[in-house]
């Protein structure tokens, strides 16, 4: 792992905290992570605040976190989505899709 991203939960909050860049580059580094993280957790709030930058893999990167909730029966929902990241989702027709807060 680089110091350019990473995801951490926060226990305390309950909140899994997104830092850094989510690219092509790191979102698979990112899914990997995420994956442990989830498996123990029924409510996965996710917090987007320290995103610096974002492109199209980062929107795949929650449509796939949506996915695995879905199957896994879980309930997530984003939080502080960066606004780069909404126009991707405004441009691609999927912001209705996405749980936010």
């Amino acid at each position: 792992m680089t110091d350019s991203h990473s995801i951490e939960f926060e226990a305390d909050t309950g909140i899994f905290r997104v830092t850094g860049e989510l690219t092509f580059a790191t979102v698979n580094n990112i899914l990997g992570q995420a994956h442990t993280l989830f498996e123990p957790i029924n409510t996965l709030d996710i917090d987007l605040t320290e995103v610096t930058r974002s492109d199209s893999a980062g929107l795949a990167l929650l449509i796939t976190w949506m996915r695995s909730a879905k199957n896994s029966n879980k309930k997530i929902v984003f939080h502080n989505i960066p606004s780069q990241m909404l126009a991707i989702a405004n441009a691609s027709g999927l912001v209705e899709l996405l749980p936010l807060q």
